[in-house]
């Protein structure tokens, strides 16, 4: 798959800002991601579609959909556009939904190799992941709420032990440093290392 950039300027390719909007931030999404090749932003296995022919249906609708209408799409997959009105959500998802009876990892995991649901995490699937920036200020309040409770709200001369650099887990080195604290992070891939030593 060619590399996904997200579209900036004036251009419209759409039938609306809004729907531009909503696009842009789509493209936003895998431009920033871990793992663009299999829609994965963050997380191990946080999607923004469920597969890249959602993916392109998604996009092509989103290009065709008009100022009155709202694509639903259900755990990355477009299942329906309504006609609605001018100021009604252009888009509506709902990701990774399982009635109380069925919601277990087992039963999830059996759905998503049968291709019928995928994980959005909390971003990648709405469409609005914005790279570690948008977490950072979070990381940063749980170390400095830690701080707060445990070490009068200073991490100095502590060391702070935690694993992972990916699409998450990279924020934390920053917010612990925010923090006046020292961080090691475990990382068994290389490239999130590097990624994380070049930011």
């Amino acid at each position: 798959m060619p590399k996904i950039k997200a579209a900036r300027g004036t251009e419209l390719r759409c039938k609306g800002w809004r729907q531009e909007a909503i696009l842009r931030m789509l493209e936003n999404n895998l431009e920033n991601a871990e793992k663009p090749e299999e829609l994965i932003v963050y997380g191990g296995s946080g999607k923004a579609a469920r597969n890249w022919e959602c993916y392109h249906t998604i996009v092509e609708t989103l290009k065709s959909l008009e100022d009155d209408e709202t694509l639903v799409v259900q755990s990355g997959k477009p299942v329906a556009v309504f006609k609605t009105w001018r100021t009604a959500p252009r888009v509506l998802i709902a990701n990774a939904n399982l009635v109380p009876h069925w919601s277990n990892r087992d039963v999830f995991h059996e759905l998503e190799e049968l291709g019928l649901i995928m994980y959005g995490q909390m971003t990648a699937g709405s469409w609005c992941y914005i790279g570690t920036q948008g977490i950072i200020q979070g990381t940063y309040e749980t170390f400095a709420a830690c701080a707060k409770k445990h070490f009068n709200s200073d991490l100095t001369g502590k060391i702070v032990l935690t694993g992972g650099l990916g699409g998450m887990g990279g924020a934390q080195p920053l917010a612990i440093k925010m923090n006046n604290g020292i961080c090691i992070a475990v990382e068994c891939d290389r490239s999130r290392i590097e990624r994380r030593i070049k930011a």
